[in-house]
Protein backbone atom coordinates (compact mmCIF):
# COMPACT_ATOMS: atom_id res chain seq x y z
CA UNK A 1 0.00 0.00 0.00
CA UNK A 2 1.32 3.31 -0.49
CA UNK A 3 0.87 6.74 1.61
CA UNK A 4 1.42 10.17 0.82
CA UNK A 5 3.42 11.51 4.59
CA UNK A 6 1.95 14.63 4.32
CA UNK A 7 -2.46 14.71 3.10
CA UNK A 8 -2.47 18.30 3.31
CA UNK A 9 -0.33 18.42 -0.55
CA UNK A 10 -3.88 17.56 -2.25
CA UNK A 11 -6.11 20.09 -2.56
CA UNK A 12 -9.68 18.63 -2.68
CA UNK A 13 -10.84 16.43 -0.06
CA UNK A 14 -14.41 15.41 0.98
CA UNK A 15 -16.18 13.72 3.74
CA UNK A 16 -19.00 10.94 3.43
CA UNK A 17 -22.57 12.61 4.24
CA UNK A 18 -23.04 9.91 6.84
CA UNK A 19 -19.32 10.90 8.94
CA UNK A 20 -19.88 11.36 12.39
CA UNK A 21 -19.13 15.01 12.59
CA UNK A 22 -19.82 15.70 15.93
CA UNK A 23 -17.73 12.31 17.34
CA UNK A 24 -14.73 12.94 14.92
CA UNK A 25 -14.85 9.95 13.40
CA UNK A 26 -14.94 11.38 10.15
CA UNK A 27 -12.13 10.04 7.14
CA UNK A 28 -11.90 11.84 4.09
CA UNK A 29 -11.07 10.90 0.59
CA UNK A 30 -9.20 12.79 -2.42
CA UNK A 31 -10.91 12.93 -6.22
CA UNK A 32 -8.82 12.65 -9.05
CA UNK A 33 -5.30 11.56 -7.84
CA UNK A 34 -3.75 9.43 -10.59
CA UNK A 35 -2.60 6.63 -8.86
CA UNK A 36 -5.38 5.16 -6.79
CA UNK A 37 -8.07 7.02 -4.13
CA UNK A 38 -6.31 8.71 -1.02
CA UNK A 39 -8.16 8.49 2.48
CA UNK A 40 -7.14 10.48 5.35
CA UNK A 41 -8.03 10.69 8.81
CA UNK A 42 -9.80 14.15 8.83
CA UNK A 43 -9.09 15.13 12.57
CA UNK A 44 -5.01 14.82 11.06
CA UNK A 45 -5.36 16.85 8.33
CA UNK A 46 -1.30 17.17 7.91
CA UNK A 47 -1.02 13.13 8.61
CA UNK A 48 -0.33 10.53 6.31
CA UNK A 49 -2.93 9.50 3.50
CA UNK A 50 -3.13 6.10 2.70
CA UNK A 51 -3.64 5.46 -1.64
CA UNK A 52 -5.89 2.68 -2.12
CA UNK A 53 -6.22 0.63 -5.53
CA UNK A 54 -8.84 2.36 -7.60
CA UNK A 55 -10.52 -1.06 -7.60
CA UNK A 56 -10.29 -2.31 -4.03
CA UNK A 57 -11.88 1.08 -2.82
CA UNK A 58 -14.51 0.32 -5.20
CA UNK A 59 -14.94 -2.51 -3.70
CA UNK A 60 -15.21 -1.61 -0.28
CA UNK A 61 -17.81 1.24 -1.28
CA UNK A 62 -19.99 -1.03 -2.75
CA UNK A 63 -19.36 -3.58 0.43
CA UNK A 64 -20.35 -0.50 2.70
CA UNK A 65 -23.53 0.50 0.45
CA UNK A 66 -25.02 -3.04 0.61
CA UNK A 67 -24.51 -3.50 4.60
CA UNK A 68 -22.04 -5.87 4.40
CA UNK A 69 -20.73 -4.05 7.93
CA UNK A 70 -22.23 -3.17 10.88
CA UNK A 71 -23.10 0.27 11.41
Amino acid sequence: MKMIPDASALPIWRKSSHSENSAGGCVEVSDGYFDGVPVRDSKDPHGPALIFETAAWSSFVNAVKGGEFPA
